[in-house]
């Protein structure tokens, strides 16, 4: 009896065993039949068509997904006029990795058919000002990489490579830039600014080079608060053309996002800046080349700072070769003015200030072994110790142009290898070790997508176009637009610009911004005061212009040390 249980218990079992075993078998063959099912099917839709967008902020794998999008902006593309000649109606590119499907497509940004538009109900609206006066092969990639990020205007005040005819033909092609010209009409508005009549600003005048760039910085600032409050923008940041923002800790890698979250009291944002440490002295795009970069003082130990400060200078001036007190972002806002080239204020009250803790400006900074010569020829100083405080702010800049000015060109070589040049990998993995050092790709990544989806080789017929397109058939397009064209009264709900208003008694108004940045003369400096006067304008707790200032060194810390 019980043997007759067992047999037909093991049989059950091997019975059950068996349907197990089955159904196993049918999941297995039917799960890679399903998932090969489900990859042809989204190869289809990706192929097919359907509106849609490319997303350049996901270049690299940056995105967090699929679905990102580039902040403020929507790419799409109209397969009729596309290099694939894939006919019919319109197709789209939907894919994190936006520089790989723009190469399989043929797709170009400014080919004809495609559509680059800002959009109105992006947030926050942030728009960047800079004065230039580089080429295309470096406005290009630092305009197209804070495009990706999400700035939606640029205030762009041009001057020599930067303001021929070429230039501007491309630069205005592209939506949402606004190319100013150094014409008459800047000049006399400019010559009219409340500025001149502070207080704040008046340490920098009557020099040149630096000085004089620093300056015209401000004074183009100021308008770019106009430009930006009439073109609803909400954030306004001054920045150099070597200069990248890296909005690291924001979701996506966006300014926007980092912005949106910056708290409604704050007024301004500062980023600090890192400087450039580059491994050999033949680079030629530093913005695809350079990974290597020196941390700020704000962002590194203060123990760490203090312990390697030595080793980290490596002889120089200072810790950083050029400036190190960052730049800031400002809301745009009734009563706001600049504060020299890194800072913003208001006339009204004393804005409300934050520090990123991890986002930070890039500083591109002698990238170039012929940044040394170059920055020699614009400044027409003489290498001596008087001159040279008169025409730089920093020390390092004062032994380059001596360097410049006085070797040969085997001896400027060697120099900018031992001071600027960073060769020893000991030393720099020692330093990148403690936190001093830092590897960034992400600027590197987009770059140079950007570069081989042809963004920037297509800005150039784009230009072409846009130049056949306007009312004149001739390539001198007119200095100033309308859209261009600078307000003759303040503006009562933002002080910025002051009244064309004439100084009693004077023929003819001979206050020029060319003859007050310039060498000092007698009757400037009477027409001055009388516009004080005219102004009623009390400088009573004005903040001095924050220049752009070194981080601090030895003696700075033990005295910081020893106060706290």
């Amino acid at each position: 009896m019980a043997g007759g249980y067992s047999s037909r218990s093991a049989a059950a079992v091997a019975t059950h065993q068996s349907a197990v075993s089955s159904k196993i078998l049918l999941v297995l063959t039917a799960l890679p039949l399903s998932l090969a099912l489900f990859a042809f099917v989204l190869q289809r839709r990706g192929a097919g068509g359907g509106g849609g967008s490319v997303d350049p902020a996901g270049i690299g794998q940056l995105a967090a997904g699929g679905n990102s999008r580039l902040p403020g902006v929507v790419l799409q593309l109209d397969l009729r006029s596309s290099r694939t000649g894939a006919g019919g109606a319109g197709g789209a590119i939907s894919n994190s990795d936006c520089a790989k499907q723009l190469l399989q497509r043929g797709g170009r940004m400014h080919q004809p058919g495609w559509k680059y538009d800002i959009l109105n109900a992006a947030t926050p609206k942030i728009s960047i000002t800079t004065s230039t006066s580089a080429g295309l092969e470096q406005i290009l990639p630092w305009l197209y990489y804070h495009r990706v990020i999400g700035v939606t205007n640029f205030f762009l005040f041009v001057e020599s490579k930067a303001a021929s005819p070429h230039s501007t033909a491309v630069l205005e092609a592209i939506p949402g830039v606004m190319v100013i010209h150094p014409t008459k009409e800047l000049e006399d508005k400019q010559a009219k600014s409340r500025i001149w009549n502070e207080t704040w600003l008046a340490g920098f005048f009557f020099k040149p080079c630096n000085y004089e760039l620093f300056v015209k910085q401000s004074l183009n600032m100021e308008m770019a608060i106009v430009f930006a409050r009439e073109a609803g923008m909400d954030w306004i940041i001054h920045l150099d053309t070597d200069e990248l923002l890296h909005p690291a800790g924001a979701a996506e890698y966006s300014l926007q996002r980092l912005l949106q979250d910056v708290a409604a009291d704050v007024d301004m944002a500062v980023f600090p800046n890192y400087e450039s440490a580059i491994e050999h002295d033949d680079i030629k795009d530093p913005f695809s080349e350079v990974s290597m970069f020196k941390k700020n003082y704000d962002h590194v130990m203060k123990e760490t700072y203090f312990e390697l400060y030595q080793e980290a200078t490596r002889g120089n001036p200072n810790y950083f070769l050029t400036y190190g007190n960052g730049k800031a972002a400002s809301r745009v806002q009734d009563n706001m003015r600049p504060n020299g080239a890194h800072r913003w204020h208001n006339y009204m009250k004393s804005p409300n200030e934050i520090k990123f803790e991890e986002a930070a400006v890039l500083h591109y900074t002698y990238t170039k072994f012929s940044d040394l010569s170059s920055r020699r020829d614009r400044c027409g100083c003489k290498p001596t110790k008087e001159d040279l405080k008169r025409c730089f702010m920093l020390e390092f800049d004062r032994a380059a142009f001596i360097i410049a000015s006085t070797a040969s060109q085997e001896e400027m070589r060697h120099w900018y290898k031992e001071h600027v040049v960073w060769t020893d990998k000991e030393l720099n993995l020692k330093l990148m070790r403690n936190g001093l050092l830092t590897r960034i790709y992400a600027p590197q990544v987009i770059v140079q997508g950007l570069r081989e989806a042809g963004v920037f080789s297509d800005a150039l017929p784009a230009g072409q176009a846009h130049v056949e397109k306007s009312h004149s058939q001739t390539l001198v397009l007119p200095s100033v637009r309308q859209p261009n064209t600078i307000p003759a009264t303040t503006n009562t709900g933002n002080s910025t610009i002051m009244n064309n208003k004439k100084v009693k008694g004077a023929s003819k108004d001979i206050y020029t911004v060319r003859g007050i940045i310039g060498q000092p003369k007698d009757v400037v400096n009477e027409q001055a005061a009388d516009r004080r006067k005219l102004l009623e304008f009390s400088s009573n707790g004005i903040v001095s212009a924050i220049a752009p200032l070194s981080p601090p060194d030895m003696d700075q810390l033990v005295s910081i040390s020893l106060r706290t």
